[in-house]
C-alpha cells in the first residue's frame, strides 16, 4: 500500500473495493485521506459508492470514518469490561507459569509415586494440561 500511495500523483483516482482494505484504523485512514488531498488524488470506494470527487462523497467518507472510529471505541470499552469481569471471576491472563528444574524433577517424582495430575495441578496452581506439558519436558 505504501508504494501505491507514493506512486499516486495529482489527478489520479485511487479505487478500492472496501474502505477497510485501505486502512486498518481510523487514524490511519485519516492520514491516507490527508495525503490523498495534498496530492490532489480522488478516492473511490466501490462497494459503498463513495467518490471523494464530489461533496456527497466527501460527506459519506467522513461519516463512515467517524462511525468506524465510534465502533472501534465501543469495541475497546466492551473488551475492557470483559477483561475486568473475567478477572473478577478469577481468570488469569498472560503466559503460563513456569517452574524451575528442581520443581520439575520433584513434579515428575510425585507423578511416579502415584499423585494424581489434578492434585498436582492444584498444588502448583495451574491447569492439568500444564502438568501434562511439564511432564513431557526434559528434566
Amino acid at each position: 500500500m505504501k508504494s501505491c500511495l507514493e506512486y499516486l500523483k495529482e489527478g489520479d483516482i485511487l479505487r478500492v473495493t472496501h474502505l477497510d482494505r485501505l486502512a486498518r484504523s481510523t487514524a490511519h485512514l485519516c492520514e491516507i485521506d490527508e495525503l490523498l488531498q495534498r496530492k490532489g488524488v480522488l478516492l473511490q470506494v466501490i462497494d459503498q459508492s463513495i467518490d471523494t470527487g464530489n461533496a456527497t462523497g466527501r460527506l459519506l467518507f467522513n461519516m463512515l470514518a467517524s462511525i468506524a472510529q465510534f465502533e472501534n471505541e465501543i469495541r475497546k470499552e466492551r473488551q475492557m469490561d470483559g477483561i475486568r469481569k473475567a478477572k473478577e471471576r478469577g481468570v488469569r491472563f498472560g503466559r503460563y507459569r513456569s517452574i524451575t528444574k528442581k520443581q520439575l524433577v520433584e513434579l515428575k517424582s510425585k507423578k511416579v509415586a502415584g499423585v494424581l495430575v489434578k492434585d498436582l495441578a492444584e498444588e502448583y496452581g495451574v491447569r492439568p494440561m500444564t502438568i501434562y506439558r511439564w511432564l513431557k519436558a526434559p528434566s
